[in-house]
């Protein structure tokens, strides 16, 4: 096994994978990737951003850095969005790398703060991620965890 990881803007020849792969996992539509991915690949701005796992060629994992991931408190913005480890490759430090990697991306384009909403407890804080508060995503009947972390 040997993981590489990298930014879309890295790997573009990977945007149409990438925009198919996060929206199986997440079930929002790939035309929704594939224009948060395009923006990304353009660099105008420092979000939205997308960051991927390959196993050689395979994508065993990602996430997104996009404006807001669907809850109404915009004031907490940017959001690392559509965490996700391929099953067979979990508990083998991926998304760690991955939270670790977007952290020090968004850190050197001047964004200090990264808030990530969430229905998982414990998994963040081993990352330097804190409980913030309760937020209720949009069309959701019950609250989610909001997390911030914030880089030196």
């Amino acid at each position: 096994m040997e993981i590489t990881y990298c930014r879309i803007l890295d790997v573009p020849e990977k945007r149409d994978e990438a925009a198919k792969w996060f929206s199986e996992k997440w079930n929002i539509p790939k035309e929704a990737y594939e224009e948060s991915i395009e923006e990304a690949i353009k660099g105008i701005a420092p979000v939205p951003q997308w960051y991927l796992a390959l196993d050689h060629d395979r994508i065993v994992g990602g996430l997104g850095v996009i404006p807001n991931d669907f809850h109404p408190r915009k004031d907490l913005s940017p959001n690392v969005c559509a965490v996700y480890t391929e099953e067979d490759m979990r508990n083998k430090g991926i998304a760690g790398r991955l939270l670790e990697l977007v952290c020090e991306d968004m850190a050197k384009k001047g964004i200090t703060t990264l808030y990530l909403l969430t229905d998982h407890t414990s998994f963040y804080e081993r990352y330097g991620w804190e409980f913030y508060c309760f937020v209720r995503g949009d069309g959701e009947t019950k609250d989610s965890r909001m997390y911030i972390h914030r880089m030196p």
